[in-house]
């Protein structure tokens, strides 16, 4: 059900926590974490302050959502 009601923003990382979570900021200034999830989880590619992502949020939760891709490699 969730994944039906998903919707996407973009992002800016703004600072690293773990290997695999985030704190992203919106363009709004609304920060929220991030999670790398599928194929991103498990390669050894880690992102920078900076980087440019998109991510999948919950219209549930609007405080974590999934790290989908890269903007640069859009």
């Amino acid at each position: 059900m969730a994944g039906k009601d998903a919707f996407q923003v973009e992002g800016v990382i703004a600072e690293v926590l773990s290997p695999k979570t985030y704190r992203i900021e919106l363009s709004n200034g609304h920060r929220l974490l991030g999670f790398e999830v599928g194929k991103m989880a498990g390669s050894a590619a880690r992102f920078c302050i900076g980087a440019k992502v998109k991510l999948q949020l919950s219209p549930f939760d609007l405080s974590e959502g999934r790290i989908l891709v890269e903007k640069t490699n859009i």
